[in-house]
This record gives structure tokens, C-alpha cells and sequence, in this order.
């Protein structure tokens, strides 16, 4: 009998807005050069990273039993606004300190969404009967999300251009956050997961949710596999900022000072760049679901695009120190693309060893992995470039967690 397709009805290109919307985060493709401009270090910058992944640990997995047991519409629709609060903060204010503060304002958004859409669309293929179909579904909408950020970044890279500020572009993000917002408040009441908000009902969820969630992490299988997951997209969030500089280096290396000042060069190959980087990273996770039907078993897609990741990594710093911008950047960009055509992978493997009733719980804990590893390699990273360069830093670093692979190396999938 041939397997179910999903259909792309209504709630699909819900699902697959809501990612759009999500990612036209105008500000992203120029966050470590507005920090470097307003006089912060690598050290800095990596610093403010660690604390905002910090925050997210503390409160991404209550925030993920909340979901499960309030409803996660409710939840999700709340992390909006921690996320303008965050523009806000950036667009108004000026110094380290005051940037910690809009730091803790994105990482408290971060923390009460992530984990909880995954759910909704989990939940949403359960009531289908499209469970089958979960890297392909997944990777669509994660699709329609790398598409948001291809697009913001061209439009944010004509923007810089013209004002020669990179400020404004805090408040340019906040329009299609107001819009999201309403968007998930529209989502049907079935993929709530929750139950009336009363003292009683409250308790018993979260009981029978924490007992789940015990339940799931217990195993070994699982915790291997948060790990694989977890380490590749915490090494991920914690350099992918820095293809800004390496970006920058590019721009101002090209004879492009005959016609522009440094700045608009930077938002010329910045805003360009990203664009295409970003189309290809929605591309790569298009395509996830067609690239693990190639392997028996979703162990081994997973084991090879993280050496593959980290490999990447090593040869782009190599390149980078050696002032070779363009192949350096060229391996970075594979980091990026890596990372996308394995989320959709990695993420249905957890959740196939996953209790349901807990589901959104192990996905929010699985996000607070990665966030515990990004915590700890960004100060690193950010450390290691400030004495030693930023080619050389990701050179060092990333050899590390090299020599580290055989900790979290995942097997074949099975539940125990």
C-alpha cells in the first residue's frame, strides 16, 4: 500500500507563514557588526551569546510543559512579545550592559517558542495520519523559514545601504512579529495540546507530562542523540554570526571603494550574500527528507553531516587566516547548509524514541541541549578570536570538538 502524501491545504501554509514571518528578522545578517561598530569585543559578543542560551536553559523546558499542559497557541503567541521588547531594547539603547538586557528579552522569547511549533506540527500530522511524512513535512516549512531570512537580508542590505545605519533595522523586524502573532492565535484549537487552565487539571498534566518526559531522556538512545543533535546546532548558533566579519573582509577586499564607502560595500556583499546563502539553506532543507531516504537507517545521515559540519568548519578557518575570504567563506556557508539539512533529521530521530504525551517537553529539551552547548562554545569562540584572530579561533575550536565525535556518535535507531 503506497504511503500517505500530505496535502498542502490551509493549515500548511499556516505553518509554513508562521516560519516566513518568524525569520524576517531584518537585524540578524548585521547583529555582530552593529556590536562590533558600537566597540564590543569577540569576547563581548560571545558573552552576550552564552547569556542569552543561559536563559534559555533555565526556562525552555518549564516553558515547554507549559505549552503541553496550558496550550501551546497561548504560548507560543506570548514569545512575540519578549521578541519586540528585544528590537526595542537595541534600536533605543547603546552599551554591553543594557544589550545583556536585550539579550534576556530575546533569549525569553526564544525559550517559550522553541520546541512548541515543532509540536503543533507533530500534532497536527497525528490528526492526519501524515506521521509518515515527517522529515519531508518538517522540512518544508523549515524551508519557507530559510526563505524569510534570504528575503530580509536582501531587504536589509538595501536598507544599510541607503541609510548607512544599521540601528533601524531593529524596528523594521517588529511589523511582521505583530503579524505572527495574530497568525498563531488562529491556529485551530486542536493543536492546542492543553487543557482548561485550572489549578487541578494544571497538576495533573504536568504530572503525567514530567512523567513522560523522565520516561523519554532516561534512555540512552535518546540522550546520544539529543547530543549529536545538540552539539552540531550549538556549534552552529554559536559561529554562524561570524560570517558577518568574514563577509565584511570579502566586501572591502573587492575594488568596490571607487563607487562606495565602507559601509554601504558591506551592506552590498552582506545583504547579497545572505540572500543566496539563505535560498540555498531553504533548498537544503527542502530537500532533508529526500537526502535521509538514502540511508537505511537515520543514524547514519546524522553521524555524517556532523563530521561533515565540523570538517567544514576547520577548512574555513584555515582558509581564513590565510586571507583567503572567498573559499573560507565558501566552507562556512557549508556549515549553515549542513546544519539545515539535518535539523529536519535530527529532530524527527528524537522524536521517534519520544514519549507522546511529552513531546513537546523532549523537543523543548533537546533545544536546551543545543542551548547549554551554544553557552559554552560562543565565549570560547568569541575568546579564542580575540587572541588569536577569528580564522585561527575557529580553526582551534572546532578541532576540538573533532577529537570529542566519538561521545556522541548516534546508533542505529531503535527505541529501548
Amino acid at each position: 500500500m503506497p504511503a500517505t502524501v500530505f496535502q498542502k491545504n490551509l493549515q500548511y501554509y499556516k505553518f509554513c507563514t508562521y516560519g516566513f514571518l518568524k525569520n524576517l528578522r531584518f537585524f540578524e545578517p548585521f547583529l555582530l557588526l552593529f556590536l562590533i561598530n558600537k566597540g564590543i569585543s569577540f569576547t563581548e559578543i560571545g558573552l552576550l551569546i552564552g547569556i542569552r542560551q543561559i536563559i534559555i536553559i533555565l526556562s525552555e523546558i518549564p516553558s515547554g510543559i507549559i505549552a503541553d499542559a496550558i496550550g501551546r497557541r497561548r504560548t507560543l503567541a506570548s514569545s512575540f512579545v519578549f521578541y519586540i521588547g528585544s528590537f526595542l531594547i537595541f534600536f533605543f539603547a547603546d552599551g554591553f550592559y543594557v544589550y545583556i538586557i536585550a539579550m534576556l528579552f530575546f533569549a525569553g522569547g526564544d525559550a517559550v517558542r522553541t520546541g512548541v511549533h515543532k509540536a503543533m506540527i507533530f500534532e497536527y500530522l497525528k490528526l492526519k495520519e501524515w506521521e509518515n511524512q515527517k522529515t519531508a513535512y518538517y522540512g518544508h516549512t523549515r524551508s519557507w523559514s530559510q526563505a524569510g531570512t534570504a528575503i530580509s537580508s536582501l531587504l536589509a542590505g538595501v536598507f544599510v545601504f541607503f541609510s548607512g545605519e544599521f540601528r533601524y533595522i531593529f524596528l523594521l523586524s517588529v511589523i511582521p512579529y505583530i503579524i505572527d502573532f495574530g497568525l498563531v492565535l488562529s491556529y485551530p484549537k486542536e493543536l492546542e495540546g492543553g487543557m482548561k487552565v485550572q489549578a487541578s487539571t494544571i497538576r495533573t498534566k504536568l504530572s503525567e507530562v514530567m512523567m513522560a518526559f523522565w520516561i523519554s531522556i532516561r534512555s540512552l538512545n535518546m540522550l546520544k542523540a539529543m547530543t549529536n543533535n545538540a552539539v552540531h546546532s550549538g556549534y552552529y548558533t554559536s559561529v554562524k554570526d561570524y560570517l558577518q566579519a568574514l563577509l565584511q573582509s570579502l566586501a572591502l577586499a573587492l575594488p568596490l571603494y571607487f563607487f562606495f564607502d565602507q559601509k554601504q560595500q558591506t551592506a552590498i556583499v552582506v545583504g547579497i550574500g545572505y540572500f543566496f546563502v539563505y535560498m540555498a539553506t531553504s533548498m537544503t532543507a527542502r530537500s532533508s527528507g529526500k537526502f535521509a531516504k538514502k540511508f537505511n537507517d537515520l543514524s547514519k545521515p546524522l553521524n555524517f553531516t556532523l563530521l561533515a559540519g565540523l570538517v567544514a568548519g576547520i577548512i574555513s578557518g584555515i582558509f581564513y587566516q590565510s586571507d583567503f575570504f572567498m573559499i573560507a567563506a565558501f566552507f562556512f556557508v557549508l556549515i549553515l547548509l549542513i546544519e539545515n539539512i539535518r535539523k529536519p533529521i535530527g529532530i524527527v530521530y528524537v522524536a521517534e524514541l519520544t514519549n507522546e504525551k511529552a513531546m513537546a517537553s523532549v523537543l523543548s529539551a533537546e533545544s536546551q541541549l543545543s542551548s547549554f552547548f551554544a553557552a559554552v562554545f560562543a565565549p570560547c569562540v568569541g575568546f579564542l578570536a580575540d587572541q588569536f584572530g577569528l580564522g585561527a579561533g575557529l580553526l582551534i575550536f572546532t578541532i576540538v570538538l573533532v577529537v570529542l565525535m566519538p561521545f556522541y556518535w548516534v546508533n542505529r535507531l531503535k527505541k529501548d
